[in-house]
């Protein structure tokens, strides 16, 4: 049975069978799988589990609200920040640490689907965003036209969210078991080097070298580009299969907390690749 690489995917309500480049449909690529995998097709939810049954509006809206939530209080920070900068490292290590605190709680505790923990996690991680994406556009960065910058990384992690939620609707590459186990691997290898190179960092300037911005940087920036972009895959079919299955509607705001967390993790990425770039 295939998972996805977002930790709070994996912690939702799982059922059996498979599919592909079916975002929203409710019976396709069930009896492929079944076929393919020699799986079980998805087994519905009973009605004692909810109310109503969850479907793709429920993801979208779910998606839509708390990525609302996420842009309104990164918007305030950024401004707050940039008219006080000493608030910046302030807001982003609190609202980092408690946005991952709220995403360890939602994932270990199975609380995914309680909107308040949702929507706070949206409005401390956007904090947090909107001091980071100052620090990352500022003077520390070399950076001129730091709004720019920002916008561009904006129309870049949605343009790579998009084309990854195309290239699942087309089946053009499918979400198998190798992929999900290749994508796993991958993410669980770049957290590692980014936790050596954090250690490495304290005692020797740069580190391994993979945030200076050097080429190695680069290079790496892009393979974590990368992988965040055929995470989506993975959390496309993950959410996929739930609708298949008939989860109860509240699911969907364990949909949207996942997704916000892989749109989170690749802007941040795009943003630092492109920052590279301007440095003076």
């Amino acid at each position: 049975m295939r998972t996805s690489s977002n930790p709070v995917f994996r912690n939702l309500p799982k059922q059996t069978g498979g599919g592909y480049a079916s975002f929203g449909s409710a019976a396709a690529g069930a009896g492929a799988a079944t076929q393919q995998f020699g799986q079980p097709a998805p087994q519905p939810y009973t009605t004692a589990d909810s109310q109503r049954a969850m479907t793709i509006d429920d993801v979208v809206t779910k998606t839509g609200v708390t990525l609302g939530v996420l842009t309104v209080t990164a918007i305030i920070s950024y401004v707050m920040a940039s008219n006080n900068p000493s608030l910046a490292p302030m807001f982003v290590i609190g609202g980092g640490l408690i946005g991952f605190v709220l995403v360890l709680v939602a994932t270990f505790g199975r609380k995914m689907d309680n909107p308040a923990i949702v929507l706070a996690y949206a409005a401390f991680e956007g904090v947090f965003l909107g001091a980071l994406s100052l620090l990352f556009t500022g003077p520390m960065f070399g950076v001129n036209d730091g709004s720019g910058l920002i916008v561009q990384a904006v129309l870049g992690t949605f343009g790579v969210f998009f084309g990854m939620l195309i290239v699942y609707k087309t089946g053009a590459i499918r979400v198998t078991p190798r992929l999900t186990r290749m994508v796993i691997g991958a993410l669980i290898g770049v957290v590692v080097l980014m936790l050596g190179n954090l250690i490495a960092s304290f005692f020797m300037d740069g580190g391994f070298g993979l945030r200076d911005g050097g080429p190695i940087a680069i290079i790496f920036s892009l393979v974590c580009i990368g992988i965040a972009a055929f995470s989506f895959l993975l959390d496309f079919d993950q959410a996929d299969r739930l609708i298949r299955a008939q989860a109860p509607a509240k699911a969907a705001w364990g949909v949207a907390l996942g997704l916000t967390i892989t749109l989170v993790w690749l802007y941040i990425e795009i943003l630092r690749l492109l920052s590279y770039f301007q440095n003076d």
